[in-house]
């Protein structure tokens, strides 16, 4: 029988934002042990789909940390393989079974917990997404598949994200039916670089700011909030575009345009 066939004993760890690794492992025929979330706002990140679905498929889950204690009970269990998807805390790593990390760039480029919008403020040419060993160090353990893609010169978070999606299955597919010809075939990453979490700087525009800027900006956290600093009042926007030259009309006037938002929320 394939692997990829059998009821391979997993465990999971992420929120909604890479759940398609999550649907990918159920695809291949996994039996996931338990499904470890964590809280989160439920405005621009969520968790509904992968606790829904635990609860469809009566998947046993938690949204507390995930401890040394959670994974010397899987290993009780059985667990031949833990999956880690765009969890937000750093898991204690164990020898008992393989941990995998999905992390949604190029590695060793873009360490750190949220890189897709510096790739896009930097204009990076290529994308990616890596299955790595998990280890101490974040994000650093060692390669074992790859995939890399352009990116658009319009490029923008939320159409990142898809193309991350699009390569998902494959990756899984390949990492449950070649299990240990993948651990094997594994490759340090060697010298990279962490990136810091952006910070609400990272996400502001101004009316003084110059659209293309703007642009960067909105397009980078597109689907996030972004926020319009005017003076001391400041205006919380999701989905932002800039419609560059023209009257302002009732959107935010920037340098050479204004931004039209799909939600708006008045900060203060």
């Amino acid at each position: 029988m394939k692997r990829g066939l059998n009821r391979v004993k997993t465990a999971y760890l992420g929120i909604d934002l890479l759940k398609p690794v999550l649907d990918a492992l159920l695809g291949e025929g996994c039996r996931v042990l338990k499904l470890f979330t964590c809280p989160v706002d439920n405005v621009t990140e969520t968790n509904t789909a992968v606790l829904q679905a635990a609860e469809e498929l009566g998947i046993p889950y938690t949204l507390s940390r995930i401890t040394a204690a959670d994974l010397e009970e899987l290993a009780v269990q059985g667990c031949e393989l833990l999956v880690c998807a765009g969890y937000y805390y750093r898991a204690p790593v164990t020898e008992a079974f393989p941990m995998v990390n999905f992390h949604p760039t190029p590695l060793p480029v873009g360490r750190g917990s949220w890189p897709m919008p510096r790739l896009i403020l930097e204009g990076a040419e290529y994308g990616g997404v890596t299955a790595h060993k998990m280890a101490a160090d974040f994000d650093a353990g060692d390669i074992l598949l790859q995939e890399r893609f352009p990116l658009d010169r319009r490029e923008d978070h939320r159409s990142y994200m898809e193309k991350v999606y699009e390569r998902i299955p494959d990756m899984v597919r390949a990492l449950v039916r070649g299990l240990p010809q993948v651990l094997a075939g594994a490759r340090p990453q060697g010298a990279g670089e962490y990136w810091a979490l952006p910070t609400e700087e990272d996400w502001t525009v101004t009316p003084d700011m110059d659209a293309v800027q703007a642009d960067r900006i909105l397009r980078a956290f597109y689907g996030y909030e972004c926020v319009y600093r005017d003076g001391a009042r400041r205006t919380e926007l999701i989905g932002g575009r800039v419609v560059f030259g023209g009257a302002a009309g009732s959107g935010f006037p920037l340098r050479g345009g204004y931004v039209a938002a799909e939600r708006v929320r008045a900060l203060n």
